[in-house]
């Protein structure tokens, strides 16, 4: 089945940016079904190696709306960077809508404000199902409810979604929970900017909502890859109440999230989770895509894994668990 591939940017109406200059921007990619006749290509190279598509072509037609997936990516990474999963998701049936999210994304400048405050990613998410913008360039029917995939910051984003609720942000002074580290490896010194953002309005007025409900009804099952240490400042009464399915992936050599750590704590938190850790050397970047040899030489730290590792054989895997478990969450 080929796979179409649009991209377009909407905006939150409800939001500013981080400058307080215009509306939050919602830059979104999908991929799809596509028609049989639809001609598809190889994408310009970058950092990552992609699968060829059909850019913006017709939605393939349907009896049913098509399900709908959201994917949100890593601290300071892209929609793109989920393309592994959102092409096997598309030649499946699903329709995956990623975004870029505002200040915590690598296609524009990284803000500490949207290092910090995650639960915004969520509010992305929500007003994305509510944008007609996406749905208007696809052209066909897609289903109102969603379900949502999320790796790393992402996981978390997923977990906001279907009702958990922050206790403690993960770099606020208060946190009994104390991270081992200052910040992300894109923001290694991130824990430093709260006090001075404390005297930003901007920020003050999202830092304050921070333990706010961000759940959204619309979303039917959650899957959370590789949840970074950010989660183990939800409050445990929240994980508790969730409802929805929710299954947690994580890899056993993941040193930067370890699973032993994140994954499992969620699991024994969240009565309807599921988990799976993979084995065979599986660490925390494994969940991002195959490298081009410019992505190698950029950042080798992100795109070498341990000796034997086949990451597109781990992406086969984490897809066909993510394809199984939204089928059977309907």
């Amino acid at each position: 089945m080929p796979v179409g591939f649009s991209q377009g940017l909407s905006f939150d109406r409800k939001r500013t940016n981080w400058s307080d200059t215009d509306h939050r921007p919602l830059a979104w990619c999908a991929w799809y079904p596509a028609d049989d006749d639809a001609a598809e290509i190889v994408p310009s190279p970058s950092w990552f190696k992609q699968k060829p598509v059909a850019p913006n072509a017709p939605l393939r037609k349907s009896s049913d709306p098509h399900p709908l997936v959201l994917l949100s990516h890593g601290s300071g990474g892209l929609a793109i960077g989920l393309e592994w999963l959102g092409h096997r998701l598309a030649q499946a049936g699903f329709v995956a809508l990623g975004i870029d999210h505002h200040g915590h994304t690598g296609s524009e400048p990284y803000r500490a404000e949207g290092f910090l405050c995650l639960w915004e990613r969520a509010a992305d998410l929500t007003a994305l199902l509510d944008s007609d913008d996406w749905r208007e360039v696809l052209g066909g029917a897609v289903e109102n409810h969603a379900y949502v995939a999320g790796f790393s910051a992402g996981a978390y984003t997923a977990m906001l979604l279907v009702g958990a609720r922050v206790a403690y942000s993960q770099f606020e002074p208060d946190n009994p929970q104390k991270s081992p580290i200052r910040g992300p490896r894109e923001f290694p010194d991130l824990a430093d900017h709260i006090p001075s953002l404390l005297q930003d309005r901007m920020f003050l007025e999202s830092w304050n909502r921070r333990r706010d409900s961000f759940k959204d009804d619309r979303v039917k099952a959650a899957l959370a890859i590789a949840p970074g240490r950010s989660v183990l400042g939800f409050a445990k009464q929240s994980l508790e109440q969730i409802t929805v399915p929710i299954h947690i992936i994580g890899g056993d050599a993941d040193v930067i999230a370890p699973a032993a750590e994140c994954c499992s704590w969620l699991r024994e938190n969240v009565q309807t989770s599921s988990l799976d850790i993979l084995k065979g050397g599986v660490g925390h970047y494994a969940f991002l895509p195959e490298p081009t040899p410019q992505g190698l030489r950029a950042a080798p730290d992100v795109f070498t894994d341990v000796e034997g590792l086949v990451r597109e054989h781990v992406h086969d895997h984490v897809a066909q668990i993510a394809i199984s478990f939204f089928s059977a969450a309907t």
